[in-house]
């Protein structure tokens, strides 16, 4: 299966979901800037989206952590300065969004082990939820408002839950 993630080239959309996600949005008018493009100067970044070169190094390296764009480093033979050119990896959006996907799945398999497996107490006015355990040290009183904690029933919880996890396993 991942012979199959590396040959498969994103869309747009997965593109942009998977760098909103790990970097932000705020990242997307790089990643525009840069899809089809080689060896691009930072600079030349900044300056045609208008952007100051420390929020576009920022932007950057924070995509760079994520393997999402590569560089190389050469020195400015007039200044002497290094300037790193930069390159999407659009390659490894796949993997990564992969990899994002086996994390939710493992979060939210752990969540609903949690749910099927614990008695939860809700807070009249929705302040607090809590399981068993704590609600019984609270003397099933909340916290926040001091109203009486009921048991909650989590069916629909335990429902959506499962819903999410087949939806993932799906992608």
């Amino acid at each position: 299966m991942n012979q199959k993630l590396k040959l498969t080239k994103p869309s747009r959309k997965q593109t942009e979901e998977v760098v909103t996600e790990v970097v932000g949005e705020h990242a997307l008018p790089v990643i525009d800037f840069l899809r089809g493009k080689t060896r691009i100067s930072e600079f030349i970044v900044a300056e045609e989206l208008e952007m100051e070169i420390n929020e576009t190094r920022n932007i950057l390296y924070k995509l760079l952590e994520h393997n999402i764009v590569s560089f190389i480093r050469k020195k400015d033979r007039i200044k002497g300065w290094y300037i790193c050119y930069w390159d999407l990896n659009e390659s490894m959006i796949p993997q990564i969004q992969a990899k994002l996907n086996g994390q939710k799945l493992e979060k939210l398999e752990e969540r609903l082990a949690k749910e099927e497996s614990n008695t939860f107490y809700l807070c009249t006015n929705a302040c607090s939820r809590m399981d068993f355990d704590t609600a019984m040290e609270f003397q099933f009183k909340c916290p926040e408002c001091g109203s009486l904690m009921h048991q909650q029933d989590n069916t629909r919880t335990i429902e959506f839950l499962k819903d999410k996890i087949k939806e993932l396993k799906k992608a």
